[in-house]
């Protein structure tokens, strides 16, 4: 009898965050309170980083939050924001960077094998593969309560489930 698998992997879509970060832009400059006030946010898809550049702190939380919304309309995991600390800029002005996790950390890939070996399902084996957690056994039933499993814990990151064979 074949093995069951599926992959456990984790990302944004880099075409959805883009157009999230231009709805918000668009939105924001459009705003009254934000009349001739300085509003960069940029994103480096190179760098899977998004910047946003403003005069203080307030300005910075409501650029966030129209720019959250934004991600959560295009169902953009927020689970793969991470927000870096708050930097004093030039010009009295404040910046914040905005990473997007593409990929599943060696750290959170070792506890998702960790966690199905101790869940004890028949049979059923995760190995890590590069920036991925290959998940296999000999049965579909056994996989899927694997997946429910999975899906109850928090990983500090959104998790995908495919290659389902």
């Amino acid at each position: 009898m074949a093995n069951e698998s599926f992959d456990i992997t984790t990302g944004c879509d880099l075409q959805e965050v883009d157009n999230a970060v231009n709805q918000a832009l668009r939105e924001i400059t459009g705003r009254f309170d934000f009349k001739n006030v300085l509003v960069e946010v940029e994103f480096k898809r190179a760098d899977n980083k998004i910047e946003i550049h403003t005069t203080d702190e307030y300005k910075l939380e409501a650029i966030w939050d129209a720019l959250l919304g934004r991600l959560i309309a295009r169902k953009v995991p927020t689970k793969n924001l991470k927000r870096a600390d708050l930097q004093q800029a030039g010009g009295n002005t404040v910046r914040q960077e905005v990473s997007l996790v593409q990929a599943i950390d060696a750290e959170t890939a070792k506890s998702i094998s960790k966690f199905i070996r101790d869940q004890k399902f028949k049979k059923v084996t995760a190995q890590i593969q590069g920036d991925a957690v290959r998940v296999s056994g000999p049965s579909r039933d056994d996989l899927q309560a694997a997946m429910a499993a999975l899906r109850k814990e928090d990983w500090g990151v959104e998790l995908e489930f495919g290659n389902y064979r």
